[in-house]
């Protein structure tokens, strides 16, 4: 499947302020692979609203020397055009590159009664990075991207994902 270069989406970044009415901005950065297939929803006015996991990945090395991973789970939405082309042209294990803001930080009760977080991102551009059978085969392109749990993963489980 050919999908067009030209697949980067801009949107307004809205601009804040604080109390004294100086100008604040706030940008995430993520790089991470797709934990599910995009699910494609409408709102009620008809607008459309894709959203999907994102699996990101930090390695690095203990002072005793051993290998430690650590995967930190977003669910990210993106609206508009860029919300048909991400459900059109993505699918889970696929590495993307994710600008957005996050919202508020929501918790939860996991099936277990452990307090879990779920960070939630307002995509304003989706860029794809790789392919999926580079992605599969560890070969994907980016930093900070890993391979996304596949349902033989036994480290990972439908359970870890909080969303």
């Amino acid at each position: 499947m050919h999908v067009p270069a030209h697949l980067f989406y801009f949107r307004t970044h809205p601009t804040y302020t604080n109390q004294k009415g100086d100008p604040m901005y706030q940008q995430l950065t993520l790089v991470g692979n797709l934990g599910s297939d995009p699910v494609m929803r409408y709102t009620s006015s008809g607008v459309p609203v894709a959203s999907f996991s994102l699996a990101v990945n930090k390695v690095w090395t203990n002072q005793e020397g051993q290998r430690q991973e650590k995967t930190i789970w977003f669910r990210v939405t993106a609206w508009r055009k860029l919300a048909e082309t991400v459900s059109q042209y993505l699918t889970k294990g696929r590495q993307v590159l994710v600008v957005g803001e996050i919202e508020e930080p929501q918790t939860y009760t996991d099936r277990d009664g452990n307090t879990r977080v779920s960070l939630n991102v307002n995509a304003n551009t989706v860029r794809f990075i790789g392919s999926r059978a580079e992605n599969e085969a560890g070969g994907g392109s980016g930093s900070g991207g890993g391979s996304a749990p596949s349902g033989d993963d036994p480290g990972v489980s439908d359970e870890d994902i909080p969303f």
